[in-house]
C-alpha cells in the first residue's frame, strides 16, 4: 500500500535527523578526544554508533517498503562474507543500491565496518554524509589529478583497520540511465569492446588503485551485480518512503563462471529488530517538542536527499545485441 511521501518524510525524517545529529555530535567528540590517541578504539566505538543510526534506514527497506532482496552466490563465498575483508565492485542500477549493500552488510555482521568511495558532495549532507565522513568513507572530486593522492592516503588508513571490512566501489562512476547506456554502447562499438545491455562501461583507474594500495589487507574481490526483474519497477528512495514494495535482486559472483542456479540462492537472514531501538526518542514530551521544532529543517533536508538521489527513469530495452550466447544468458537473468 502506498502512502503520500509527506506523511512518511516528517515523522521518520524527524526521528532520523534528531538521532543522527546526536550521533554526529558524539562522533565529533570522539574524533577530537579519542581518535588522536587510538584509532582502533575510535573505530570500535564509532562502529556501534553508526550501526544504531543506519539501522533506521534498513528498517525502511525491511519493515516499511518490504523490499525483497535475493542474493545469489556460491556457498563458500557466502560463508566468508563478513568474515574477510573484501573489495566490492558494483554497478549502479537504482537510487537505493547503497542501501541494499547496507542490508547485506548488516546480515553478515559488518555494517559498522563498511566504507565506500563516494562523490565529494555527499559528505556535506547533514547526518548521513557527516556520519560517513567520520567513518573514513573516501570522497572524490572526479578530478583524477586530485583524487589519486586522496585515494592512496585513504587506502593507507583503511589498511590499519583491525577487523574485516567491506570497501564498496561503484565502478561505472555514475547511475544507470537509458541515455548513458546508449553512450556506453556507442563507446563499446568504437573500441571493439563487448556491447553492454544492462550495465555501463566500468572505469578502471579507481579499481586498479584500490587493488594496488590494499594488497595484503583485502584478500577478496566481490563482483556484485544489482539487478531488478523486468516485471518490477526500479526501486527509488521516494517509492521506498511511500511504502511501495518491490523486488530487488543481487547477483554476487566470486570466482564463478557458470550461470547461477536455484541451489545458489542464499538466505541472508531475518529483518533486524534492533531497527526499532531509536523509536523510544518520541515517547516523551521532550521528544515531541523537538519533533515540532525540527519539522521545517527535516523537510528541507529530506527533500535535498531525495532530489540528490533521484535518477532519470530509463527503459531496459536492448539496443544492440551481444554475440556471446553465454554472456547474453547471464545478462538477461
Amino acid at each position: 500500500m502506498a502512502f503520500p511521501a509527506a506523511i512518511v518524510i516528517l515523522p521518520i525524517g524527524t526521528l532520523f535527523i534528531l538521532s543522527g545529529l546526536i550521533v554526529n555530535v558524539i562522533q565529533a567528540l570522539l574524533f577530537i578526544l579519542v581518535r588522536p590517541i587510538s584509532r582502533n578504539c575510535y573505530r570500535k566505538i564509532n562502529k556501534v554508533l553508526i550501526e544504531s543510526l543506519w539501522l533506521e534506514l534498513i528498517w525502511l527497506i525491511d519493515w516499511w517498503a518490504r523490499i525483497k532482496i535475493e542474493l545469489y552466490a556460491d556457498s563458500e563465498t557466502f560463508q566468508l562474507m563478513g568474515k574477510e575483508s573484501a573489495l566490492l565492485i558494483c554497478n549502479h542500477k537504482s537510487d537505493i543500491d547503497w542501501l541494499i549493500g547496507w542490508v547485506l552488510a548488516q546480515r553478515r555482521g559488518c555494517l559498522g565496518s563498511t566504507v565506500a568511495i563516494m562523490k565529494k558532495e555527499v559528505k556535506y549532507l547533514p547526518v548521513l554524509g557527516w556520519s560517513m565522513w567520520f567513518s573514513d568513507y573516501l570522497f572524490l572530486e572526479r578530478n583524477w589529478a586530485k583524487d589519486e593522492a586522496a585515494l592512496k592516503s585513504g587506502f593507507q588508513q583503511l589498511n590499519q583497520i583491525p577487523v574485516p571490512f567491506w570497501l564498496a566501489l561503484f565502478v561505472e562512476g555514475t547511475r544507470f540511465t537509458h541515455t548513458k547506456l546508449l553512450a556506453a554502447q556507442e563507446f563499446a562499438v568504437s573500441r571493439g569492446l563487448p556491447i553492454p545491455r544492462n550495465v555501463l562501461i566500468p572505469r578502471t583507474k579507481g579499481f586498479v588503485t584500490a587493488v594496488k594500495e590494499t594488497q595484503g589487507t583485502i584478500p577478496a574481490i566481490y563482483d556484485c551485480t544489482f539487478a531488478v526483474p523486468k516485471s518490477e519497477t526500479s526501486p527509488t528512495l521516494l517509492r521506498m518512503l511511500k511504502g511501495i514494495s518491490c523486488s530487488d535482486a543481487v547477483l554476487e559472483k566470486y570466482n564463478t563462471t557458470n550461470i547461477f542456479s536455484e541451489q545458489e540462492l542464499q538466505h541472508i537472514g531475518c529483518r533486524p529488530k534492533r531497527s526499532f531501538m531509536w523509536t523510544s526518542l518520541l515517547s516523551t514530551w521532550q521528544g515531541i517538542l523537538f519533533t515540532v521544532l525540527f519539522l521545517v529543517l527535516v523537510t528541507i533536508i529530506m527533500e535535498i536527499l531525495i532530489y540528490s538521489s533521484e535518477s532519470e527513469r530509463s527503459k531496459s530495452n536492448m539496443i544492440l545485441p551481444t554475440q556471446d550466447p553465454m554472456k547474453q544468458k547471464l545478462l538477461q537473468t
